[in-house]
């Protein structure tokens, strides 16, 4: 069979049409508060580039960079901004200063623990929540890793009433930070993270606050002082996200977003699980070490959580008195979400209760 020179170039124009349109390269610089090599740049950011490049077929590239090599550890949310880099990883933590809103996903004393918070951002609307907020500022955020419960204080002396917080010296930062001063006379201070292990080892501080057992334990945090005092009720969970601005991420190609939001979600589940794993190894070693654990009495704990429940009661107050309604709503939501959560998950088998 012969085919006209105009059968031919329609023929030909059809292919082209069918043919899948080839996705554009995109190449993301994403600086990071924590050190190059820390747990959660290798198991938040390092993990998530991995994942980006798997599910995107490699058409988009993160490029991880430590703290303080593009922009400030304390100041990637001012980079992505001010368009120093294209996006960042950080945790909202460092915003509560600036913003108390902040707090509801940081992980604040008194709130849930890592099963439930993970529950209500990704099936009870907190991540929409959570992207709300920062729709104020322009940036797109993405969930990219969920914690463990940390460390309450490595420190340079016991702590087991009240009484031993007055006039503690304490590096922390975020909601902990402001409970400690209020309500307890701790006097805290916040320091990079790089900076923490000097600190508490020339006793520049009493005490301080970082991250799980397996987040602390490559810093060495045992070896400087001589008391570890869990469980975690400061941070019973805390959330770290990439955020770029909303017009990045608009100019992405349509194929290629919820590939991006996809890796986001298997980073923050296989990150968690890392956690869990690694700090058990983790606690087995601080057990084994010099370091004394002390662990709170529970009726301590319930004091310490209860006035972390009330310091972010009384902000989101504060906050609505001032005519800014956001704070009380989300938080009204995570408490009722907490409260179902206590109310109806006594089914569930938990080892070590």
């Amino acid at each position: 069979m012969s085919y006209s020179p105009n059968w031919l170039a329609f023929a030909g124009a059809l292919t082209f049409l069918a043919a899948p349109v080839a996705a554009q390269d995109v190449t993301w610089r994403v600086p990071t508060s924590v050190p190059e090599g820390s747990p959660f740049y290798v198991n938040f950011l390092e993990r998530f580039a991995g994942n980006v490049d798997m599910l995107t077929d490699g058409k988009v590239e993160v490029q991880p960079f430590g703290a303080g090599i593009l922009v400030p550890a304390l100041q990637v949310y001012d980079g992505v901004r001010d368009g120093i880099v294209e996006a960042g990883h950080s945790t909202p933590s460092y915003l509560v200063n600036q913003d108390p809103i902040n707090a509801i996903f940081s992980g604040f004393p008194g709130g849930m623990g890592p099963e439930a918070y993970a529950t209500w951002i990704y099936e009870g609307g907190g991540k929409e929540k959570l992207q709300e907020i920062r729709d104020e500022d322009g940036f797109k955020s993405l969930v990219v890793g969920i914690g463990s419960s940390e460390v309450m204080a490595h420190s340079n002396m016991p702590i087991e009433t009240a009484e031993d917080l007055k006039g503690l010296k304490y590096r922390t930062s975020g909601p902990w930070a402001e409970v400690m001063r209020d309500y307890f006379g701790a006097v805290p201070t916040v320091v990079p993270p790089g900076e923490i292990y000097t600190l508490l080892e020339r006793k520049g501080v009493d005490a301080i606050e970082w991250g799980p057992p397996s987040g602390n334990l490559p810093e060495g945090f045992h070896e400087a002082a001589p008391y570890i005092i869990t469980p975690g009720v400061h941070q019973p969970t805390f959330l770290w996200e990439v955020v770029l601005k909303q017009e990045t991420w608009d100019a992405l190609d349509e194929a290629l977003k919820p590939k991006i939001e996809a890796a986001a979600e298997l980073t923050t589940l296989q990150s968690l699980i890392n956690f869990y794993d690694q700090d058990m190894k983790a606690m087995e070693t601080f057990r084994g070490s010099n370091a004394e654990v002390i662990e709170l009495d529970p009726a301590f704990a319930e004091e310490l959580s209860a006035a972390g429940l009330d310091w972010i009661k009384k902000k989101a107050a504060a906050e609505k008195e001032e005519g800014n309604a956001k704070m009380s709503s989300i938080l009204d939501d995570y408490i009722n979400y907490m409260d179902r959560w206590t109310s109806q998950s006594g089914y569930l088998i938990r080892n070590g209760e």
